[in-house]
């Protein structure tokens, strides 16, 4: 890279990091930066690669520095309390309404593939000035406590649990979204999300959402199949 480029690519990061706490490797700022028109002005290039970064799986684009990660022990039952010191960025694997039922769970899913939403006990349409969060994601309202499958820069897997409803969270998420937690209470390997602690950046991964939407339904009704076969045989 030339010089300006250079330069622009370090100015580019800097507002990434500061902006959102996203920090993507040398190399991935690189690859972008290599795609990028010489006069592109610094706010089109940062929006670009914020774009790119949402959309992309955070174990190849993001920094795996141990101060942008979990520990490595996050998961550690055995530890009653602790707190994340830092800003750390992790990306939606799975999300559960733990009010639902398995079928109320099927059901949401087969809503939200319609392009409806739920408010209170009604169903209405979706549409992005009802239900759109800032994040660009259409969130089925209502329901909750959520828990939620995450994944870090490292790879490192986690769940959450949402304590106090969150907005912009629920099961219309898309499977890939990203979140940023700072000091994060972590109780016994589970991650205890709150608003104050808890921001939505948005972003999806389009193949594992929809593999995700597959598998889910495909495992909510087989679990339903086993319970009802339970059921038959213990009468």
């Amino acid at each position: 890279m030339s010089t300006q480029t250079i330069q622009l690519a370090a100015e580019v990061a800097a507002h990434l990091a500061s902006s959102k706490s996203l920090h993507p490797t040398q190399q991935w700022l690189s690859a972008f930066m290599s795609t990028q028109k010489s006069m592109t002005p610094l706010p089109a290039l940062t929006q670009t690669a914020s774009f790119r970064l949402l959309s992309s799986d955070i174990t190849t684009s993001l920094s795996s520095d141990a101060s942008y990660c979990l520990p490595p022990d996050i998961s550690d039952v055995n530890i009653k309390e602790r707190r994340l010191q830092d800003s750390v960025v992790l990306q939606l694997l799975g999300i559960e309404d733990m009010s639902k039922s398995r079928w109320e769970q099927i059901e949401a899913i087969e809503a939200l593939e319609r392009g409806e939403g739920t408010k209170g006990r009604e169903i209405i349409r979706v549409t992005n000035t009802e239900e759109e969060d800032d994040s660009g994601t259409n969130v089925s309202k209502g329901g909750g406590p959520h828990k939620l499958s995450l994944q870090d820069a490292r790879g490192t897997k986690v769940f959450g649990i949402e304590l106090n409803e969150i907005r912009g969270l629920g099961l219309g998420m898309s499977i890939g979204c990203k979140l940023v937690l700072k000091k994060a209470v972590v109780a016994r390997g589970v991650i205890l999300m709150e608003p104050a602690s808890t921001t939505i950046l948005g972003g999806k991964i389009d193949a594992w959402h929809k593999s995700w939407k597959e598998n889910r339904k495909t495992e909510l009704k087989a679990a339903i199949e086993a319970s009802e076969r339970s059921a038959r045989s213990s009468s």
